[in-house]
């Protein structure tokens, strides 16, 4: 024998009918402070934030930068036209 119950309701209906306690509050308040949190987080990683964070660490790190690009963009070039004459 196999019995099937369907029951319509909402779950708000469901929890008060089995007597569980009402949370929608607390996950109210939880996912605010889950939300400022995120916010708050967020503006920490903001590019500028970053910039201003790398570059008070060390005054020289946008020389230190710079050089690094011009180094990579040499050896870009450079590794190729090096290849280019290993080659013949």
């Amino acid at each position: 024998m196999k019995v099937n119950v369907e029951v319509d309701c909402t779950p708000l209906e469901a929890r008060q009918f089995l007597g569980l306690p009402d949370v929608q509050p607390m996950q109210t308040a939880v996912m605010d402070k889950l939300q400022q949190q995120l916010i708050a987080n967020i503006e920490k990683v903001s590019p500028e934030a970053l910039m201003q964070s790398w570059f008070t660490f060390d005054p020289k790190i946008a020389e230190r930068f710079q050089d690094m690009f011009v180094t990579m963009a040499g050896l870009g070039t450079g590794l190729g036209g090096t290849r280019a004459k290993d080659n013949k």
